[in-house]
C-alpha cells in the first residue's frame, strides 16, 4: 500500500496498490462519518460498508467505483475532515478520487467517455469557435431538451436537460485590448495608485461572461488598482485534471505558470476571476509541477494569486490603503440592502474566509448566506450520467435560496450560478457586478 497523492510517485497508477489505499481511507471515513452530508459518495460508502456488517474489505470493486463516480470534487472535505495532511493518517479524499480517475484514464476509457472528455476539456477551442458564431451556437444549444441537445447527449455525453451558459459575442480579452488601445498604455488607474494586478479571466469570463471581467476591472480601477492581462494563458486545465488526464493538465499548468510568473516578476499580483480556477492555480499547480523546472515559478504564482474579493478586502484592511467608501448606486436604490449570497464550494476549500460577503458589507449590503453545493463542480454535473444525481444535490441549495426571499442572488462561481438559474429561475450576479452597480458604474453596453 502506498499513501500517495503525488502523480510523480511510481506507484501512483498502480491499481492494486490503489485499491489497498482506497480500503484504508474508506475504513477511516466509515469510522468518522463527519462528511455524511457533503456529497453522495459518503452515504453510498457508508451504506455499502454497513451492508457488509462494517467490513470495508468486503466491498466489491464495483461498489468502490460507485463511490469514486459520485465524488464531484467539491473539495468540502478539506474544511470538514480532521485527518487531511499533515495529519499522520494522511487522508486526502479528493486527491485519492483523482488518482482513481488517473488510473482509469491510463488504462483506457470507453469511446463515449473519451469524446465527452475532449468536448469538456477543450474549452479554449470550443470558446473561440462558439464566440465567433455566438448567436447561432446559442440558438442551437440554448434550449434544454431540444432535438439538438438530445443529439449532443447521444454523441458527446452532455446532459440534454442541463441549462448551458451562453457564449458572448465579444471575448473579454478583445474588450480589454480595445479599451487599452483607446485609453493608452497603463492609463487605467484613477485616483491614488494602490495596487497593480494581472487579471487571469479564465475560460468562463473570457468566452461566456465577459461582463464579470469588465466590472472587475472597473471596480479595481475605481479603487486605484491598475489592471493588465497576461499574454499566452490558456484554460486552467481543471476539466483535464478531473478527468484524470494528467498529461493534458500538466501541459496547461506549465503554459499558465510560465505566463503568470512573468506578471508576478513584473511586480503584479494575479487575480483569478473564478473560484475553481483560483483553487487550481493556488493548490494544484504547485503539486503537479513539483520536481519540474517550473516548481519554483508555480509556488511563486500561487503565493501571489488572489480571488477578486480576497484582493480587495486585503487592500481595504492593509495599512495605508482602503476602498472608496462612496456608493451612489446604494444611495439611489439600484443595489438593495440585502441579497442572497451563494458560497461556492471551491472558495470554501481555499480557506480564505467569506471575502465576497465582507466586500458587500463594505458597500452596506447584507448577505444572506447559502452554503449548499450546486451539484455542478467542474464538469461533473454536465455529464448525462450524473444529471439526475446533480439535480438531487442541488435541491437543498435551491430550497434555501427560495426561503431567503431576496430579489437578488449573487455568487462567485459561473458554473454554480448556472445551476442556480436552472433550479430557481433566478439568474445570479457576480459580487463584482453588484459592487460595480453600488459604485454607480453602469453595465457595459454590447
Amino acid at each position: 500500500m502506498t499513501t500517495t497523492y503525488s502523480p510523480a510517485d511510481p506507484a501512483y497508477l498502480d491499481e492494486p496498490d490503489f485499491r489497498v489505499e482506497l480500503e484504508r481511507v474508506f475504513d477511516l471515513c466509515h469510522g468518522c462519518r463527519l462528511c455524511f452530508n457533503l456529497c453522495p459518495s459518503f452515504p453510498t460508502l457508508f451504506d455499502f460498508v454497513d451492508a457488509h456488517d462494517g467490513d470495508v474489505s468486503a466491498m466489491t470493486p464495483a461498489e468502490q467505483d460507485q463511490v469514486v463516480d459520485e465524488c464531484y470534487q467539491c473539495k468540502l472535505c478539506y474544511p470538514k475532515c480532521p485527518y487531511v495532511p499533515p495529519h499522520e493518517w494522511q487522508l486526502d479524499f479528493p486527491r485519492l478520487m483523482m488518482r482513481a480517475h488517473a488510473i482509469r484514464h491510463d488504462e483506457g476509457l470507453p469511446i463515449l467517455d473519451r469524446v465527452t472528455d475532449q468536448v469538456l476539456g477543450r474549452t479554449d477551442l470550443l470558446g473561440r469557435v462558439s464566440t465567433a458564431a455566438a448567436p447561432l451556437v446559442n440558438a442551437i444549444t440554448g434550449t434544454p431538451g431540444s432535438l439538438t441537445r438530445k443529439l449532443m447527449e447521444r454523441t458527446a455525453g452532455m446532459a440534454s436537460e442541463r441549462l448551458l451558459p451562453p457564449y458572448a459575442r465579444t471575448r473579454f480579452s478583445t474588450w480589454f485590448r480595445r479599451r487599452a488601445a483607446a485609453r493608452g498604455p497603463r492609463s487605467f488607474v484613477t485616483g491614488t495608485p494602490q495596487g497593480d494586478v494581472s487579471v487571469f479571466p479564465t475560460c468562463f469570463v473570457e468566452y461566456m461572461e465577459p461582463a464579470i471581467g469588465q466590472d472587475l476591472v472597473k471596480v479595481y480601477e475605481r479603487n486605484g488598482v491598475s489592471c493588465s492581462m497576461p499574454e499566452g494563458t490558456v484554460c486552467c486545465g481543471a476539466p483535464w485534471l478531473h478527468q484524470g488526464n494528467i498529461k493534458a493538465f500538466t501541459k496547461a499548468a506549465k503554459t499558465n505558470v510560465t505566463a503568470l510568473a512573468k506578471e508576478v516578476r513584473a511586480g503584479r499580483d494575479v487575480v483569478v476571476a473564478q473560484p475553481t480556477c483560483a483553487y487550481v492555480v493556488k493548490k494544484d499547480y504547485p503539486i503537479y509541477l513539483a520536481g519540474t523546472e517550473l516548481a519554483a515559478d508555480a509556488a511563486l504564482v500561487a503565493e501571489h494569486a488572489f480571488d477578486p474579493a480576497e484582493y480587495l478586502i486585503a487592500l481595504h484592511k492593509a495599512e495605508g490603503t482602503t476602498l472608496d467608501p462612496v456608493f451612489p448606486g446604494r444611495e439611489s436604490g439600484a443595489v438593495p440592502d440585502q441579497v442572497t449570497y451563494h458560497v461556492a464550494c471551491h472558495l470554501q476549500a481555499q480557506h480564505i474566509g467569506l471575502k465576497s460577503r465582507d466586500l458587500l458589507k463594505v458597500a452596506g449590503v447584507k448577505a444572506t448566506l447559502v452554503q449548499r453545493c450546486s451539484g455542478i463542480d467542474g464538469t461533473w454535473g454536465y455529464r448525462a450520467e450524473n444529471y439526475e444525481l446533480a439535480r438531487k444535490v442541488a435541491k437543498p441549495m435551491a430550497k434555501e435560496i427560495k426561503a431567503a426571499g431576496n430579489d437578488i442572488v449573487c455568487g462567485d462561481c459561473h458554473l454554480a450560478n448556472g445551476a442556480i438559474e436552472q433550479e430557481t429561475g433566478t439568474r445570479p450576479l457576480h459580487p463584482m457586478q453588484l459592487m460595480a452597480r453600488a459604485y454607480g458604474i453602469p453595465e457595459e453596453q454590447t
